[in-house]
């Protein structure tokens, strides 16, 4: 993992086009601005986990055929 000290308004790139920026530094939160491409995902840690869980769910699920008469 990599580690990076910055202060209000600065910025990291990854890749050179996806930027995050320090918005807002509260007690217990910071508020991070991200710029990147139309295609790329992003989620909070959370919700990719949620939406995971529930495809592997979705996916385990048997369907039942019933015979038509």
């Amino acid at each position: 993992m990599l580690i990076l000290t910055r202060r209000l308004g600065e910025s990291i790139l990854i890749e050179n086009n996806i930027k995050i920026t320090v918005i807002d530094i509260n007690k217990q939160q910071i508020k991070l601005g991200i710029d990147a491409p139309k295609h790329i995902t992003i989620n909070r840690e959370e919700v990719a986990k949620k939406v995971k869980d529930e495809n592997k769910l979705s996916s385990a699920s048997t369907t039942i055929n019933i015979p038509k008469k």
